[in-house]
């Protein structure tokens, strides 16, 4: 369009131009009115091209505009996308960490612990530790014969285990309350004889001669005793069994 124009505007000069000459030898225009026409042609063309210009810059102005706009909102997106991003990142990260977290805890649960037990280092496997707490358990609960089945079941899942000793001691209490003496004594009788350096086989023999007493068996119940005070005569049981010696003589 802007070409147009200025063709146009062109040719009216040059028609102007042309005509110039025949209208002075007309008689209707001098050469200075001439020169004034072409001039003052010249200027209205100018001013036209000027508009056009101005109509040019101001649409490449708001064409500007619009894709700096349309530039803008692009960013706009690309950064709620990146924030979107960065958060399922961060959420997919700390779930990695909670999923090594744990697998970690599981399988240090299937690993053997090194725990300390009446005094000694020991080796714990899985779910030992809960077994003998649960049989524990029902024996503080009163059910002995609960006890002592889960005592004796106990020992047959882990016969070496670091709780074997409190294990067979708690089972002989077990069998002593419910009246059952030899298999008390027994039991007691393999703390004395396998872990005679735990802390609780000065109170299992304490336990043999007791269940002695009560089979009415004085001679067995007193050499008890009397082994007792030898081989732990400072222990608090041998003060117990001091005292008991004296009430048999």
């Amino acid at each position: 369009m802007r070409t147009s124009i200025r063709t146009l505007l062109a040719a009216a000069i040059t028609a102007t131009a042309c005509a110039a000459p025949l209208m002075a030898h007309a008689g209707m225009f001098d050469d200075d009115e001439a020169r004034r026409a072409i001039l003052d042609l010249r200027a209205k063309i100018d001013a036209v091209n000027n508009r056009v210009d101005g109509k040019a810059d101001k649409g490449t102005s708001l064409d500007l505009a619009a894709q700096n706009d349309q530039l803008k909102a692009e960013i706009a997106r690309l950064r709620g996308q990146i924030e979107v991003l960065t958060n399922d990142l961060a959420n997919e990260q700390r779930r990695q960490k909670d999923f090594y977290a744990d697998l970690d805890g599981r399988l240090r649960k299937l690993e053997p612990q090194q725990m300390t037990v009446d005094g000694k280092d020991v080796q714990v496997q899985p779910g030992e530790q809960q077994a003998y707490e649960a049989a524990l358990s029902q024996f503080k609960s009163g059910d002995y014969k609960a006890a002592s089945l889960a005592f004796a079941a106990f020992l047959r899942s882990y016969p070496k285990s670091g709780f074997a000793a409190a294990a067979n001691y708690w089972l002989g209490n077990a069998y002593y309350a419910q009246k059952d003496y030899r298999n008390a004594i027994a039991a007691q009788q393999i703390v004395v004889s396998s872990y005679a350096d735990n802390p609780k086989a000065p109170d299992a023999m304490l336990n043999i001669a007791s269940s002695y007493t009560e089979m009415k068996d004085r001679a067995a119940a007193k050499k008890a005793l009397e082994n007792l005070i030898a081989q732990y005569p400072d222990s608090n049981a041998a003060q117990t069994a001091r005292q008991r010696l004296g009430s048999l003589k």
